[in-house]
């Protein structure tokens, strides 16, 4: 499903906050983990329930092979 979603490498560093955009959310693969999609790219993601948004980590949780 396609989401907005903070995305790790979009984050500002000047004034530190998180910067939303396009991904996709593949499936879930852990109790709160999920496969995301950003420009090509698999990496992980988690939900967070208090903000009710997806945090992809496309910097540090890039999947070479599929999970």
């Amino acid at each position: 499903m396609k989401v907005k979603a903070y995305i790790h490498s979009l984050k500002d560093h000047e004034h530190d906050r998180h910067v939303l955009g396009d991904a996709e959310i593949i499936r879930q693969i852990g109790d709160n983990r999920y496969l995301a999609e950003v420009n090509g790219v698999r990496c992980t993601a988690i939900f967070n329930v208090f903000t009710g948004a997806y945090y992809v980590d496309d910097v540090y949780g890039i999947q070479q092979e599929a999970i």
